[in-house]
């Protein structure tokens, strides 16, 4: 109920008591739940792949939404379930946050629970709207973040073509400008997934530099 008033949170509208377990009531989000290719679903088994832009500006504003719960309250809310099944886009693609049934309050729990912080839980969005592959994953076509030594290569170009989306790359074209923005984007993705806790950005300072990225390359 506090998260309704964001508008990047899937607002609750009411409960339903007619079931064995009560139902929550939630807006409609037209466009559906992000897979975790970062694309939509369509008719007929479809998808629709998200151009550049728009995936950055879902990054963006998922980011000012977990930067709410991290800042406003007197104590932070952690979601602790950030995924792609969490986040469903309205008629014109603006993200909403959803699933709350982890969130805690007492940071001290965060630390000591590791019954949700499993390894496919390593704050995968980032990664799957850059590459439109699992984040994390053991099947052929998913993304170890953990442990594919090619993500910690010092040659960023080298990461672009390995990580990114090829769909992204064929989007950007040659463009020496736009390709420095894509390492900015990984390099602040990279920083997220650290294993040590001091080396891994707040939220707060995710969101001011994704702000910082989109505004340099869409003015």
């Amino acid at each position: 109920m506090q998260m309704s008033s964001h508008k990047n949170a899937l607002k609750l509208l009411g409960c339903c008591l007619e079931f064995p377990l009560p139902a929550l009531v939630h807006e409609n989000a037209a466009k559906g739940v992000l897979r975790d290719d970062g694309s939509l679903s369509v008719a007929n088994g479809g998808q629709s792949l998200l151009p550049w832009k728009t995936r950055l500006h879902i990054a963006k504003q998922l980011a000012n939404a977990l930067t709410y719960l991290h800042t406003t309250f007197s104590r932070p809310i952690f979601h602790r379930n950030l995924r792609s099944t969490c986040i469903l886009l309205d008629d014109d693609y603006v993200p909403k946050l959803s699933n709350f049934s982890f969130s805690i309050r007492d940071q001290s729990h965060v630390k000591g629970d590791n019954k949700i912080r499993a390894s496919g839980y390593t704050d995968p969005d980032y990664l799957v709207l850059l590459t439109r592959r699992d984040a994390y994953s053991n099947q052929a076509g998913g993304l170890d973040i953990t442990a594919n030594p090619k993500f910690h290569v010092s040659d960023g170009q080298t990461q672009i073509q390995t990580i990114v989306d090829p769909k992204i790359l064929q989007e950007v074209g040659a463009d020496g400008h736009a390709q420095q923005q894509l390492q900015d984007f990984l390099a602040l993705a990279l920083s997220c997934i650290q294993n040590q806790t001091e080396e891994r950005p707040k939220m707060i300072d995710v969101a001011k530099e994704l702000v910082r990225i989109e505004k340099s390359i869409f003015p």
